[in-house]
């Protein structure tokens, strides 16, 4: 495989980081109807939250689209797996939630993993 441009590499890593921080808005959106039993599916579609993550994924969506033109599905794929290790950190960061030791040792395997792909 040819070398890939710095500004595909970016895109890259931006697309997962994109999605991770909308699957946290998309939990945010969710504890919200879940604190208001009485609201519909529908009171998403007014919910600024719910509204920002889904403008992440649709941006999200084009970048990689832009990516997948120069860099082969196989290998670009793999960046994806970025997310695993992105959302359990915004979710502590933002939603409180904690971190144990099996998250590390999982973050640890797929990052040897990447690095396997990625070498």
């Amino acid at each position: 495989m040819k070398a890939i441009p710095l500004h595909v590499f970016g895109l890259m890593v931006l697309t997962p980081t994109l999605v991770a921080l909308g699957q946290v808005l998309f939990k945010m959106s969710g504890m919200r109807l879940a604190a208001y039993p009485g609201q519909g599916f529908q009171s998403l579609l007014y919910n600024p939250v719910f509204i920002a993550a889904m403008a992440l994924y649709t941006g999200a969506t084009f970048l990689w689209v832009y990516v997948l033109k120069s860099v082969p599905l196989s290998y670009a794929y793999s960046f994806m797996a970025v997310t695993y290790v992105l959302v359990p950190v915004f979710a502590s960061l933002w939603l409180g939630e904690t971190l144990n030791v099996k998250y590390f040792a999982g973050l640890g395997l797929i990052l040897a993993g990447l690095f396997t792909l990625w070498s």
